[in-house]
């Protein structure tokens, strides 16, 4: 369609119809007829709402309320807006689901940061069987190695870290009945070492280091052993104060020696059962029939340990040399599992005695990964032997300035916990507390029960429990990352490289 000429307001002719007259026209724009409108998907109402049949409307409008809150408070009412994104240092692990970018853990990187709700290195990973939990755990290690940390793992219990070792030229020591390797948990250690040119004042601060962590262990070994079903040996003031007696005069220490001797539990035992006149006097004990009566208990648990549980496993000095410069170094303790679960935990506890022995002088920069497996067998020793597992976690913070130790705990889920004791017992509130020395939580695939045993003892929430019992169980290596307060949904991501190393199926795929 065009347009045609016209006169003007005036009744003149326009410019186009001048033109026109001598045979020029002027180019001239089409009418478009208007396009038809889409009809609207939703129709607004007012404020005060439509004044139809089955509409409401109000007489007054709503006022209009502002909030004002943090991005931590933020995800509270609105569930997917992410946390706050961590900064890119250390083992880049995988991918943030909700933030799409990658996520990085960097534990002593954290608690230097104030930035970030972390005030300790150590990490607890809860995860059903099959899930990833081991890969996620060798990713974290071998992927820290470059920015200078080691791994220790103090018991292999299924050897799920021989293929590591011997891909990065280490090979594991074997503890077992029958093998030539021997740990003595009493060792001294590096505090042991130049005693004879340190001053009063030294020499007492690590006496009382070294004293402290053998009762520790004693008492974990002991209190393991029980009297029926349902006690077990009790190890009071009474019992600490003979067994520290007793060390201090194997080592020569009672005697103010300039040079400390190593001792062992068989020797501990030995003693116990032979009383000299100094350790019955030191005792407070009238005389050796009295001593004898009173330390029977004490005596008969070192003996069943000695002659059962240790019995060629840790009843004599250290005959190995640990290259503590390689980038990874583990103790296999596979072959004692036909000795069952509680031979199993007291071997725990004894490595990791002695482990904590040879990191209590750590050099500047000395930052290592020690890595706790299948640590319910050890926390069911009773109350003793989880607050040995106590002091090492209370470790980690305490070495923050000097070298660095991160214990990665794996457990399979929350009741590995409270299966330490009834539940108002002394343990089972160890136990608890044991949370609170790890600020980085990974939580894996769980069932919906365990999921809700998560929640009760970290309020994780309604949609945390579903992540957890849902997402998380679609995949492997999919976990929430909870680094103190904040939550991230991670995807743990592996090189084909890597699966091939990490893979812990084949004893299973060997049996079918």
């Amino acid at each position: 369609m065009t347009t045609t000429p016209r006169r003007n307001r005036r009744g003149g002719r326009d410019m186009a119809a001048l033109l026109s007259d001598f045979g020029h026209d002027l180019p001239t724009i089409p009418t478009l007829a208007p396009e038809a409108k889409e009809p609207r998907l939703f129709r607004y109402a007012s404020r005060r709402g439509a004044t139809r049949r089955g509409r409401g409307w109000a007489a007054a409008t709503a006022p209009a309320m502002a909030w004002r809150m943090t991005s931590d408070q933020a995800p509270v009412f609105w569930p997917f807006v992410s946390a706050p994104a961590l900064p890119p240092t250390g083992a880049q692990m995988g991918v943030d689901q909700l933030s799409g970018g990658s996520f990085y853990c960097d534990p002593f990187g954290w608690v230097l940061r104030d930035d970030v709700p972390a005030t300790n290195p150590n990490i607890f990973q809860f995860a059903k069987p099959g899930s990833g939990k081991s890969g996620t755990t060798k990713a974290f290690c071998t992927r820290m190695m470059p920015f200078g940390y080691r791994t220790l793992v103090t018991g292999d219990v299924k050897d799920e870290y021989e293929s590591l070792c011997r891909a990065l030229g280490v090979d594991p020591f074997v503890i077992a009945p029958g093998f030539w390797a021997r740990v003595n948990p009493l060792s001294m250690g590096p505090l042991g070492d130049g005693w004879e040119k340190l001053s009063a004042e030294e020499a007492q601060r690590r006496a009382t280091i070294i004293f402290k962590r053998w009762l520790v262990l004693v008492r974990g070994l002991v209190g393991s052993m029980k009297i029926d079903d349902e006690r077990r040996v009790p190890f009071g003031p009474d019992e600490s104060d003979v067994v520290r007696n007793a060390l201090a005069i194997l080592t020569g220490y009672a005697a103010g020696n300039s040079v400390l001797q190593e001792t062992t539990i068989p020797r501990l035992w030995d003693l116990l059962r032979n009383p000299t006149e100094e350790l019955v006097r030191a005792c407070e004990y009238a005389n050796t029939r009295q001593f004898l009566d009173e330390t029977r208990l004490l005596r008969n648990a070192l003996g069943e340990l000695v002659t059962g549980t240790l019995a060629g496993l840790f009843d004599d000095f250290t005959n190995i040399e640990v290259d503590w410069r390689a980038p990874i170094q583990s103790f296999s303790l596979s072959r004692l599992d036909g000795l069952g679960d509680e031979a199993v935990g007291i071997a725990l506890l004894c490595m990791n005695s002695w482990g904590r022995g040879l990191r209590e002088i750590a050099e500047p920069g000395d930052l290592r990964i020690v890595v706790r497996d299948e640590v319910w067998k050890q926390m069911r020793l009773g109350t003793a032997a989880v607050a040995s597992f106590d002091a090492d976690l209370r470790l980690s913070r305490g070495m923050a300035g000097k070298g660095g130790d991160i214990q990665f705990c794996n457990l399979h889920k929350p009741s590995d916990l409270l299966s330490v004791g009834d539940a108002d017992s002394q343990a089972a509130m160890i136990a608890k507390d044991l949370l609170e020395l790890a600020d980085i939580k990974i939580l894996g695939a769980q069932k919906p029960r365990v999921a809700r045993e998560l929640d009760s003892m970290l309020g994780l929430g309604p949609i945390a429990q579903d992540l957890v019992s849902g997402w998380a169980m679609q995949d492997k290596g999919r976990a929430l990352w909870c680094i103190g307060d904040a939550t991230y949904k991670v995807q743990t991501v592996l090189h084909p490289l890597e699966k091939k190393l990490y893979y812990t199926n084949e004893a299973i795929e060997s049996a079918a």
